[in-house]
Protein backbone atom coordinates (compact mmCIF):
# COMPACT_ATOMS: atom_id res chain seq x y z
CA UNK A 1 0.00 0.00 0.00
CA UNK A 2 1.34 3.24 -0.55
CA UNK A 3 2.32 5.54 1.73
CA UNK A 4 -0.65 7.11 3.70
CA UNK A 5 -0.39 11.01 4.56
CA UNK A 6 -2.88 13.56 6.39
CA UNK A 7 -5.33 15.11 3.84
CA UNK A 8 -4.32 18.64 2.50
CA UNK A 9 -5.95 21.59 3.97
CA UNK A 10 -4.68 24.99 3.60
CA UNK A 11 -6.54 26.16 7.13
CA UNK A 12 -8.36 24.26 10.13
CA UNK A 13 -11.21 25.71 11.08
CA UNK A 14 -9.85 25.51 15.37
CA UNK A 15 -7.02 27.00 13.96
CA UNK A 16 -9.04 30.74 12.98
CA UNK A 17 -10.93 31.07 15.52
CA UNK A 18 -14.11 31.76 13.81
CA UNK A 19 -16.96 28.92 12.73
CA UNK A 20 -17.32 31.95 9.84
CA UNK A 21 -18.75 29.67 6.77
CA UNK A 22 -15.76 29.71 4.80
CA UNK A 23 -13.65 31.58 6.97
CA UNK A 24 -13.90 35.28 5.61
CA UNK A 25 -11.74 36.43 8.16
CA UNK A 26 -8.63 34.92 6.41
CA UNK A 27 -6.01 36.23 3.83
CA UNK A 28 -7.98 35.51 0.20
CA UNK A 29 -5.80 32.47 -0.97
CA UNK A 30 -7.16 31.05 2.39
CA UNK A 31 -10.89 31.43 1.85
CA UNK A 32 -13.39 28.89 0.64
CA UNK A 33 -15.27 29.12 -2.60
CA UNK A 34 -18.14 29.96 -0.59
CA UNK A 35 -16.35 33.28 1.48
CA UNK A 36 -15.88 34.29 -2.29
CA UNK A 37 -18.04 36.95 -4.36
CA UNK A 38 -17.39 35.13 -7.22
CA UNK A 39 -19.07 31.71 -6.45
CA UNK A 40 -21.47 30.54 -9.02
CA UNK A 41 -24.42 30.01 -6.86
CA UNK A 42 -25.15 26.78 -8.31
CA UNK A 43 -27.79 25.83 -6.46
CA UNK A 44 -29.97 29.29 -5.64
CA UNK A 45 -32.35 29.94 -2.16
CA UNK A 46 -35.58 28.94 -3.28
CA UNK A 47 -35.30 25.32 -3.29
CA UNK A 48 -37.64 23.18 -0.84
CA UNK A 49 -35.39 21.57 1.60
CA UNK A 50 -36.12 20.63 5.25
CA UNK A 51 -34.56 22.72 7.47
CA UNK A 52 -31.39 21.61 8.38
CA UNK A 53 -30.80 19.65 5.40
CA UNK A 54 -26.86 18.45 5.13
CA UNK A 55 -27.60 17.37 1.32
CA UNK A 56 -29.03 21.07 0.20
CA UNK A 57 -25.34 21.92 1.83
CA UNK A 58 -23.50 19.53 0.15
CA UNK A 59 -24.73 19.97 -3.05
CA UNK A 60 -23.94 24.05 -2.81
CA UNK A 61 -20.44 23.41 -1.37
CA UNK A 62 -19.48 20.73 -4.00
CA UNK A 63 -20.55 22.15 -7.52
CA UNK A 64 -19.82 25.45 -6.20
CA UNK A 65 -16.52 24.38 -6.32
CA UNK A 66 -16.60 21.86 -9.69
CA UNK A 67 -17.57 25.08 -11.43
CA UNK A 68 -14.47 27.10 -10.03
CA UNK A 69 -12.37 24.35 -10.96
CA UNK A 70 -13.85 23.76 -14.60
CA UNK A 71 -14.35 27.49 -15.18
CA UNK A 72 -17.91 27.12 -15.18
CA UNK A 73 -17.66 25.05 -17.66
CA UNK A 74 -20.25 22.12 -15.75
CA UNK A 75 -23.30 19.71 -16.83
CA UNK A 76 -24.71 17.66 -13.98
CA UNK A 77 -26.59 14.58 -14.79
CA UNK A 78 -28.85 14.18 -11.28
CA UNK A 79 -30.84 11.25 -9.99
CA UNK A 80 -34.26 11.02 -8.68
CA UNK A 81 -34.42 11.90 -5.16
CA UNK A 82 -34.49 14.37 -2.58
CA UNK A 83 -32.02 16.43 -4.22
CA UNK A 84 -33.96 16.14 -7.48
CA UNK A 85 -37.11 17.03 -5.71
CA UNK A 86 -36.73 19.64 -3.79
CA UNK A 87 -34.76 21.38 -6.51
CA UNK A 88 -36.84 21.20 -9.13
CA UNK A 89 -40.66 21.39 -8.22
CA UNK A 90 -42.24 21.80 -11.89
CA UNK A 91 -41.89 24.39 -13.46
CA UNK A 92 -39.40 25.81 -11.19
CA UNK A 93 -35.42 25.16 -11.11
CA UNK A 94 -33.41 26.14 -8.30
CA UNK A 95 -30.19 25.35 -10.80
CA UNK A 96 -28.04 27.86 -12.48
CA UNK A 97 -26.07 25.50 -14.32
CA UNK A 98 -26.82 23.06 -17.38
CA UNK A 99 -28.60 20.87 -15.45
CA UNK A 100 -30.28 17.23 -16.54
CA UNK A 101 -32.71 14.61 -14.72
CA UNK A 102 -32.24 10.90 -15.41
CA UNK A 103 -34.29 8.09 -13.56
CA UNK A 104 -33.43 6.96 -10.25
CA UNK A 105 -30.63 4.14 -11.37
CA UNK A 106 -29.43 5.08 -14.09
CA UNK A 107 -27.23 8.63 -13.61
CA UNK A 108 -24.14 7.09 -14.12
CA UNK A 109 -24.90 5.91 -17.46
CA UNK A 110 -26.75 9.50 -18.50
CA UNK A 111 -23.82 11.43 -17.39
CA UNK A 112 -21.39 9.08 -19.44
CA UNK A 113 -23.51 9.57 -22.18
CA UNK A 114 -23.61 13.37 -22.01
CA UNK A 115 -19.59 13.10 -21.56
CA UNK A 116 -18.96 10.87 -24.78
CA UNK A 117 -21.58 13.41 -26.69
CA UNK A 118 -19.01 16.37 -25.22
CA UNK A 119 -15.69 14.50 -26.40
CA UNK A 120 -17.63 13.45 -29.90
CA UNK A 121 -17.95 16.74 -30.61
CA UNK A 122 -14.77 18.18 -29.26
CA UNK A 123 -15.86 19.89 -26.23
CA UNK A 124 -13.64 18.21 -24.24
CA UNK A 125 -13.21 21.75 -22.25
CA UNK A 126 -16.75 20.98 -20.58
CA UNK A 127 -16.92 18.29 -17.67
CA UNK A 128 -19.31 16.09 -16.46
CA UNK A 129 -20.70 15.16 -12.83
CA UNK A 130 -23.51 13.08 -12.15
CA UNK A 131 -24.91 12.94 -8.25
CA UNK A 132 -27.36 11.13 -6.50
CA UNK A 133 -28.35 9.86 -2.92
CA UNK A 134 -27.25 6.68 -2.00
CA UNK A 135 -30.75 5.08 -2.45
CA UNK A 136 -29.91 5.84 -6.03
CA UNK A 137 -26.26 4.76 -6.01
CA UNK A 138 -25.74 2.22 -3.47
CA UNK A 139 -28.69 0.10 -4.61
CA UNK A 140 -31.07 1.15 -7.88
CA UNK A 141 -28.30 2.62 -9.91
CA UNK A 142 -25.35 0.28 -8.84
CA UNK A 143 -24.97 -1.09 -11.50
CA UNK A 144 -24.59 2.00 -13.88
CA UNK A 145 -22.22 2.98 -11.78
CA UNK A 146 -19.73 -0.31 -11.32
CA UNK A 147 -20.20 0.38 -15.56
CA UNK A 148 -18.99 3.72 -15.62
CA UNK A 149 -15.66 2.73 -13.59
CA UNK A 150 -15.24 -0.18 -15.17
CA UNK A 151 -15.32 1.94 -18.80
CA UNK A 152 -13.27 4.69 -16.82
CA UNK A 153 -15.66 7.38 -17.87
CA UNK A 154 -15.04 10.95 -17.89
CA UNK A 155 -17.17 11.70 -14.70
CA UNK A 156 -17.36 12.47 -11.60
CA UNK A 157 -19.79 10.80 -9.62
CA UNK A 158 -21.09 12.32 -6.06
CA UNK A 159 -22.92 10.37 -3.85
CA UNK A 160 -24.93 12.61 -1.20
CA UNK A 161 -25.09 9.89 1.74
CA UNK A 162 -27.94 10.17 4.41
CA UNK A 163 -27.89 6.65 4.81
CA UNK A 164 -31.74 5.58 3.62
CA UNK A 165 -34.44 6.71 0.57
CA UNK A 166 -35.18 9.91 2.95
CA UNK A 167 -37.88 11.63 -0.54
CA UNK A 168 -39.72 8.24 -0.35
CA UNK A 169 -40.51 7.81 3.75
CA UNK A 170 -37.58 6.71 5.08
CA UNK A 171 -36.63 3.49 4.01
CA UNK A 172 -33.48 1.48 4.65
CA UNK A 173 -30.35 1.57 1.72
CA UNK A 174 -27.40 -0.38 1.27
CA UNK A 175 -25.34 2.56 3.20
CA UNK A 176 -27.84 2.31 6.29
CA UNK A 177 -25.46 1.24 8.64
CA UNK A 178 -26.17 -1.39 11.75
CA UNK A 179 -29.12 -0.65 14.51
CA UNK A 180 -30.42 2.47 12.37
CA UNK A 181 -34.41 2.67 12.81
CA UNK A 182 -36.09 2.98 9.28
CA UNK A 183 -39.59 2.36 8.23
CA UNK A 184 -38.61 -1.04 6.53
CA UNK A 185 -36.31 -2.20 9.35
CA UNK A 186 -37.54 -4.54 12.67
CA UNK A 187 -39.40 -2.14 14.76
CA UNK A 188 -39.45 -4.68 17.69
CA UNK A 189 -37.53 -7.66 19.31
CA UNK A 190 -34.20 -8.63 20.50
CA UNK A 191 -32.37 -6.62 17.60
CA UNK A 192 -34.30 -3.76 16.74
CA UNK A 193 -33.50 -1.27 13.55
CA UNK A 194 -31.27 -2.41 11.15
CA UNK A 195 -29.25 -5.31 11.06
CA UNK A 196 -25.40 -5.51 11.00
CA UNK A 197 -22.93 -6.88 8.43
CA UNK A 198 -25.31 -5.92 5.32
CA UNK A 199 -24.93 -3.10 2.95
CA UNK A 200 -22.36 -1.97 0.87
CA UNK A 201 -18.77 0.59 1.52
CA UNK A 202 -19.49 1.78 -2.07
CA UNK A 203 -15.99 3.81 -1.34
CA UNK A 204 -13.91 1.00 -1.35
CA UNK A 205 -15.42 -0.64 -3.92
CA UNK A 206 -14.92 2.09 -6.39
CA UNK A 207 -11.28 1.47 -5.03
CA UNK A 208 -11.52 -1.92 -6.20
CA UNK A 209 -12.32 -1.04 -9.90
CA UNK A 210 -9.25 0.85 -9.13
CA UNK A 211 -10.74 4.41 -10.77
CA UNK A 212 -7.84 7.48 -11.08
CA UNK A 213 -9.78 9.11 -7.89
CA UNK A 214 -12.35 8.36 -4.90
CA UNK A 215 -12.40 10.20 -1.71
CA UNK A 216 -14.94 10.67 1.52
CA UNK A 217 -16.11 14.30 2.57
CA UNK A 218 -18.41 15.64 5.33
CA UNK A 219 -20.50 19.40 5.26
CA UNK A 220 -18.96 20.10 8.30
CA UNK A 221 -15.24 20.44 7.04
CA UNK A 222 -16.13 23.18 4.13
CA UNK A 223 -12.03 23.06 3.27
CA UNK A 224 -11.51 19.41 3.02
CA UNK A 225 -14.49 19.14 0.85
CA UNK A 226 -13.80 21.39 -1.86
CA UNK A 227 -10.41 20.69 -1.76
CA UNK A 228 -11.63 17.00 -2.47
CA UNK A 229 -14.16 18.23 -5.46
CA UNK A 230 -11.25 20.58 -6.74
CA UNK A 231 -8.89 18.35 -6.88
CA UNK A 232 -11.07 15.44 -8.67
CA UNK A 233 -11.85 17.73 -11.13
CA UNK A 234 -7.92 17.91 -12.03
CA UNK A 235 -8.37 13.72 -12.71
CA UNK A 236 -9.59 12.48 -16.21
CA UNK A 237 -11.38 9.39 -16.46
CA UNK A 238 -14.26 7.60 -13.21
CA UNK A 239 -13.92 9.70 -10.50
CA UNK A 240 -15.99 9.21 -6.93
CA UNK A 241 -16.53 11.08 -3.83
CA UNK A 242 -18.98 10.24 -0.98
CA UNK A 243 -20.44 13.18 1.27
CA UNK A 244 -21.78 12.40 4.75
CA UNK A 245 -25.13 14.37 4.61
CA UNK A 246 -27.31 14.08 7.73
CA UNK A 247 -30.94 14.31 7.57
CA UNK A 248 -32.92 15.84 10.30
CA UNK A 249 -36.01 14.08 9.09
CA UNK A 250 -35.09 10.46 8.63
CA UNK A 251 -32.25 10.71 11.15
CA UNK A 252 -34.78 12.19 13.95
CA UNK A 253 -32.22 15.26 15.20
CA UNK A 254 -32.69 18.82 15.24
CA UNK A 255 -31.89 20.84 12.01
CA UNK A 256 -29.47 22.90 14.36
CA UNK A 257 -27.49 19.64 15.08
CA UNK A 258 -26.78 18.86 11.41
CA UNK A 259 -23.15 20.42 11.07
CA UNK A 260 -22.59 18.96 14.85
CA UNK A 261 -23.45 15.25 13.74
CA UNK A 262 -21.52 15.68 10.69
CA UNK A 263 -18.25 16.28 12.91
CA UNK A 264 -19.09 13.39 15.57
CA UNK A 265 -19.69 10.91 12.64
CA UNK A 266 -16.09 12.44 11.66
CA UNK A 267 -14.68 12.46 15.24
CA UNK A 268 -15.90 9.14 16.39
CA UNK A 269 -14.55 7.15 13.37
CA UNK A 270 -18.19 6.17 12.40
CA UNK A 271 -17.40 8.01 8.98
CA UNK A 272 -13.78 8.07 7.90
CA UNK A 273 -12.53 10.81 5.46
CA UNK A 274 -9.72 9.80 3.32
CA UNK A 275 -8.38 9.95 -0.73
CA UNK A 276 -6.99 7.16 -2.87
CA UNK A 277 -5.76 7.13 -6.24
CA UNK A 278 -5.65 3.94 -8.39
CA UNK A 279 -6.76 1.74 -5.97
CA UNK A 280 -4.40 2.89 -3.29
CA UNK A 281 -5.12 5.62 -0.47
CA UNK A 282 -3.21 8.50 -0.22
CA UNK A 283 -4.35 10.54 2.06
CA UNK A 284 -6.46 10.71 5.64
CA UNK A 285 -8.13 13.13 7.50
CA UNK A 286 -6.55 12.63 11.18
CA UNK A 287 -9.21 12.60 13.79
CA UNK A 288 -7.85 15.53 16.28
CA UNK A 289 -10.10 14.43 19.67
CA UNK A 290 -11.44 10.89 19.24
CA UNK A 291 -15.02 10.86 20.66
CA UNK A 292 -17.30 8.10 21.78
CA UNK A 293 -20.00 6.74 19.34
CA UNK A 294 -22.36 7.36 21.65
CA UNK A 295 -21.26 11.36 21.71
CA UNK A 296 -22.65 10.63 18.01
CA UNK A 297 -25.84 8.37 18.13
CA UNK A 298 -27.14 10.47 21.46
CA UNK A 299 -28.55 12.80 19.34
CA UNK A 300 -30.45 10.93 16.69
CA UNK A 301 -33.78 9.15 17.74
CA UNK A 302 -33.17 6.72 15.04
CA UNK A 303 -30.79 5.13 17.89
CA UNK A 304 -32.56 6.11 20.63
CA UNK A 305 -33.07 1.92 21.39
CA UNK A 306 -29.75 1.17 21.79
CA UNK A 307 -29.24 2.88 25.07
CA UNK A 308 -32.18 1.12 26.50
CA UNK A 309 -31.52 -1.70 28.89
CA UNK A 310 -30.70 -5.29 26.60
CA UNK A 311 -29.35 -3.54 24.01
CA UNK A 312 -25.90 -2.97 24.65
CA UNK A 313 -24.38 -5.59 22.39
CA UNK A 314 -25.60 -3.15 19.77
CA UNK A 315 -24.12 -0.23 21.18
CA UNK A 316 -20.95 -2.62 21.46
CA UNK A 317 -21.24 -3.22 17.73
CA UNK A 318 -21.40 0.33 16.91
CA UNK A 319 -18.73 1.13 18.85
CA UNK A 320 -16.63 -1.81 17.21
CA UNK A 321 -17.36 -0.92 13.74
CA UNK A 322 -15.90 2.97 14.07
CA UNK A 323 -12.68 1.54 15.99
CA UNK A 324 -12.35 -0.43 12.66
CA UNK A 325 -12.44 2.44 10.78
CA UNK A 326 -9.96 4.16 13.20
CA UNK A 327 -7.44 1.03 12.62
CA UNK A 328 -8.06 0.39 8.81
CA UNK A 329 -7.28 4.00 8.02
CA UNK A 330 -4.78 5.07 11.19
CA UNK A 331 -6.97 7.80 11.36
CA UNK A 332 -6.04 8.60 14.98
CA UNK A 333 -3.68 12.25 15.16
CA UNK A 334 -0.19 11.35 17.29
CA UNK A 335 -1.10 14.43 19.54
CA UNK A 336 -4.84 13.20 19.56
CA UNK A 337 -6.81 11.99 22.65
CA UNK A 338 -7.74 8.23 22.27
CA UNK A 339 -9.69 8.29 25.17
Amino acid sequence: MAQISESKQKIKFYQTGTFTAGNRLLDEDHRSVQATIDRSNSLNSGHRACQGCGEALGARFAIDAAMRATNNQLIAANATGCLEVFTTPYPETAWSIPWVHSLFGNAAAVAAGISAALKAKGREDVRVIAQGGDGGTTDIGFGCLSGMFDRNDDVLYICYNNEAYMNTGVQRSSSTPGAARTATTMPVGSQPGNAFSTGKNVPLIAMAHEIPYVATASVHDLHDLEHKVSKAMSFHGARYIEIHVPCPLGWGSKPGDTIKIARLAVESGMFPLFEAEDGEVTGVTKIRRKQPVTEYLKLQRRFAHVFKKGNEAQLEALQGIADRHIRRFNLLSPEGDEA
